[in-house]
């Protein structure tokens, strides 16, 4: 349950973020206003592309009938894969993500192109959302049925927690600010991929697609048991195992080490314009510096 709301929380406070920059832009720019109801339009239709995908995901295993555990495995580890995946980009691109989405909506002000707002809209909804299904899919398919409606509540939990997080970001910095929260969230984020690697690579070896090598490497349920209350909620965040198989320590050391490549290599801007880019006049060109 704890995966769920924190996956409802962080995805949906990034939707925020991006929501609130379009609107506030919109707000700000009077020439712009007629945009305001194309940015709505444009977030509803993010939300049912996301339902759509959902919609997808459960027919294709439905229709895998022998094959549903490997779907599953599959899931699981596509999961973890987009999971880096968006720490990574938010790291390169997170500090001229209000710049990027503030240019594209002076474009489309400028010719009028209310179609281009919603557009915009929709699809950094339906990236966040799609994310969301994709991730709590990963997350659900090694759930048991019976936790099902508990998790439902706490996907609800998640998104009050968004809300009240927006709000607390909102006030500029006194409470939590937003390079604070990206920076925590991180870090969750990469904890929780490396637990759906370790489920993705145990579901792997349960089907003898991969060989254990040894199981049992060492026994330290005596110290905290991952089929304990307190144990499992740990094992649910971070991929925590008291009797791990080789395969499966290899496999997440692995991850460890290529997601911490990866992410110092997206931490160095490429060049000096995304740190400090240009500003944008209503017509979306850049101005020059004199």
């Amino acid at each position: 349950m704890g995966q769920v709301a924190f996956i409802i929380w962080r995805e949906s406070v990034e939707a925020l973020l991006v929501v609130g920059i379009l609107h506030a832009w919109l707000v700000a720019t009077p020439q712009a206003a007629a945009g305001r109801r194309w940015l709505w339009g444009g977030v509803a239709a993010g939300l049912v592309a996301a339902g759509l995908l959902a919609l997808s995901i459960y027919r294709a295993q439905a229709l895998l009938l022998d094959w549903q555990e490997q779907f599953q495995a599959l899931m699981v580890l596509v999961a973890a894969v987009l999971i880096v995946q968006m720490v990574i980009w938010m790291r390169a691109h997170g500090r001229t993500l209000k710049a990027d989405l503030e240019r594209g909506l002076a474009q489309q002000a400028a010719r009028r192109n209310w179609w281009g707002v919603a557009l915009l809209a929709a699809l950094a909804i339906a990236r966040e959302g799609s994310e969301a299904v994709i991730f709590l899919y990963g997350t659900l398919a090694a759930a048991p049925r019976a936790e099902l409606p508990l998790m439902g509540l706490a996907a609800l939990a998640g998104l009050a927690a968004a809300l009240a997080t927006f709000w607390l970001l909102q006030l500029g910095g006194r409470v939590l600010n937003w390079r604070q929260f990206f920076r925590l969230t991180e870090v969750l984020l990469l904890l929780l991929a490396g637990a759906l690697v370790v489920t993705g690579l145990e579901k792997l070896q349960a089907l003898e697609w991969l060989p254990p090598l040894a199981d049992g490497l060492w026994d330290s349920s005596w110290l905290l048991d991952d089929m304990s209350r307190v144990g499992g909620v740990v094992a649910a965040l971070s991929g925590y195992r008291a009797q791990p198989s080789l395969m499966t320590l290899l496999g997440l050391a692995g991850y460890w080490v290529l997601a911490l490549v990866l992410l110092r290599g997206a931490s160095r801007p490429r060049n000096l314009n995304e740190i400090v880019p240009k500003p944008l006049n209503i017509k979306g060109e850049q101005l020059a510096k004199e």
